[in-house]
């Protein structure tokens, strides 16, 4: 081996290798979004969007009564925190309701369905005898049951057409009946105009709008043929129309659409106004919790109908977006409820308490934009109001449970079982965590046969 200038042997050099490749960088925008699409659809993402959502909704309703409240209480020589007691009296005992709900099996919300429908038909009629019924702002549909208290009976014809309608449709669907059209109009039809009717003898028009709504929501999912559903449409319509060009007050509600000044030729439209004015000072972050101009009697109905007018004026803007938001996420997460089940009943219970709980928000929070005419609906679970809080806290319950019912959360909610308590197997220390978990995965069953 020839040697080197030095003299020294030369030194062999380890053989070249090729580097290896470079594994790319992953997009740390893809990689969030990954992250965050799994964690969005979880089995639990739904149960905890209709719990987390409507409990925030609730309680900060529960403040802005407080604050909206305080001058109209005040002016009826009343405590300032009268309307908030009763408004969290009402909460309690809806919280109850929610919480009997959402523990109830399916096969027990199916039997509710007809006695519930038979008592709001018979509280509804009641509103008309009188003595018995009373008026409240040109309406007669409520009952004086005591004291200061007064219950509303058409807010528990929503519950009833909801469980009714979705326990007659699952009947039917079980049957195959439903691709005959007269099968799925009748009786669900002629069932939900009998309470619109009743419901209009008060006056009450937002309220049977409601009820029209759930009314098609429920013909939609049970996949109504468009000429059908086109046909039904037109009807309510027509009669909408009517009942609107006959009555003087609601003319002027309509006319009051995009209103700029408070006396908008020979139509008032304080409120419609007012309302504006409220959210328009609020700029963004408000002008401070109870600093409102508004509810010191310039706007009528600030704690009822109006209270998202008060929330944008001392939340701002980004109160009244995260009211939006929480609707938002409450409606998606029943939506999601009612798509991801086997059942029909659950699913179409589901998709008609997301329509009646969507449908009131965006016509309430509409009126308030100047956006739709003032319907007088409140805000499902944030306007005072104790017989409109409690059918939709336990129709909110209804929610949970159908959530609590699903395969996949179930075995999710089997896997979180407390670590004290649980029965172990001779000679071992591994409880039986994945036989419960799929002993209840593969045991779902539809609400008929349970």
């Amino acid at each position: 081996m020839p040697g080197s200038r030095t003299g020294r042997p030369p030194v062999r050099r380890a053989p070249h290798r090729p580097a290896a490749p470079r594994q790319a960088r992953e997009n740390p925008l893809r990689a969030l979004h990954a992250r965050a699409y799994k964690a969005w659809d979880r089995p639990l993402t739904a149960y905890y969007l209709i719990l987390g959502g409507s409990a925030l909704i609730t309680v900060l309703g529960l403040v802005m009564v407080y604050s909206a409240s305080q001058i109209t209480a005040l002016q009826m020589s009343l405590p300032g925190s009268y309307f908030f007691r009763k408004q969290l009296l009402a909460a309690g005992i809806g919280a109850v309701l929610l919480l009997a709900a959402s523990r109830m099996p399916v096969k027990l919300h199916r039997a509710l369905a007809y006695p519930i429908l038979a008592g709001a038909v018979f509280l509804m009629v009641l509103v008309q005898v009188p003595g018995i019924g009373m008026e409240v702002n040109g309406n007669q549909n409520w009952i004086g049951v005591g004291g200061s208290f007064q219950l509303q009976p058409s807010e528990f014809g929503k519950l009833a057409l909801v469980l009714w309608g979705a326990d007659l449709l699952a009947r039917k669907q079980e049957r195959q009946l439903l691709s005959q059209w007269k099968h799925m109009l009748v009786p669900l039809v002629p069932a939900a105009f009998m309470l619109l009717g009743l419901i209009m003898l008060g006056g009450d028009m937002g309220t049977a709008i409601i009820l029209t709504a759930i009314l098609f929501g429920l013909l939609w999912l049970a996949g109504a043929p468009t000429r059908l559903f086109a046909g039904v449409l037109a009807v309510a319509t027509l009669i909408g129309a009517f009942l609107i060009w006959s009555s003087p007050n609601r003319m002027a509600r309509l006319a009051c659409l995009g209103a700029t000044e408070p006396q908008a030729g020979p139509v008032d439209c304080w409120q419609a106004v007012h309302g504006i004015y409220a959210l328009a000072s609020g700029g963004i972050f408000g002008s401070g919790l109870g600093a409102s101009v508004e509810k010191w009697g310039q706007l009528p109905e600030s704690h009822t109908d109006f209270i998202f007018a008060i929330t944008g004026e001392e939340l701002g803007l980004a109160g009244t977006l995260s009211v939006l938001a929480l609707f938002a996420a409450l409606g998606y997460a029943g939506i999601r409820v009612a798509g991801r089940t086997e059942d029909p009943f659950v699913r179409y219970a589901a998709g008609g308490v997301t329509t009646w709980i969507t449908a009131q928000a965006v016509i309430n929070m509409g009126a308030v934009l100047g956006l739709l005419p003032i319907a007088g609906v409140p805000l499902p679970l944030f306007s005072y109001g104790g017989s409109a809080l409690l059918p939709t806290m336990f129709a909110i319950g209804l929610l949970i449970a159908f959530a609590r019912d699903e395969p996949a959360a179930r075995a999710a909610l089997a896997m979180r079982q407390p670590r004290f308590g649980r029965k172990r197997n001779r000679g071992t220390q591994r409880p039986h965590r994945w036989n419960t978990m799929r002993r209840r995965a593969t045991a779902a069953r539809s609400s008929g046969e349970r």
